[in-house]
């Protein structure tokens, strides 16, 4: 287990989260689905919060991310689904149509600490995952 480290701490947070589209539309296709993994990373990126698993489906998205202390993951998660949402729908227009309340992605978030379920756990998790009909975000 590797600490990550702050100007003034040492930390080891990791999430395992999923967001899924709404109404679960597997739209997370071609042109749509690398767009939508580049806004994912760059908002990430952005607030300092390190992607080391990612997978995307059809209908929706698994992370396991490592978030710096001094971010909820409330917030994480808030600028990822506003920015990938928002930019999106920009340059697809045809989202716009299937979700008119210009709401992309589903209501809410899961997620968990890596704490009950060891990293190796949730890793080969992905892993499988990504070999279906995925893509991966990270590493």
């Amino acid at each position: 287990m590797a600490y990550s480290t702050g100007s003034h701490t040492r930390f080891y947070h990791r999430y395992h989260v999923v967001l899924a589209t709404k109404y679960r539309h597997k739209v997370l296709r071609g042109p749509m689905r690398e767009q939508i993994r580049d806004i994912i990373r760059q908002s990430c990126a952005e607030m300092g919060v390190h992607i080391l698993r990612g997978v995307l489906a059809g209908d929706h998205v698994h992370m396991f991310i490592s978030v710096p202390p001094q971010i909820a993951l409330s917030k994480v998660m808030q600028r990822i689904k506003w920015r990938s949402s928002r930019r999106g729908q920009m340059e697809f227009p045809e989202l716009r149509k299937r979700y008119w309340g210009r709401r992309f992605w589903a209501r809410g978030y899961f997620s968990t600490t890596s704490g009950n379920v060891t990293d190796n756990v949730i890793l080969q998790y992905l892993e499988l995952h990504s070999n279906h009909d995925a893509t991966g975000l990270g590493r």
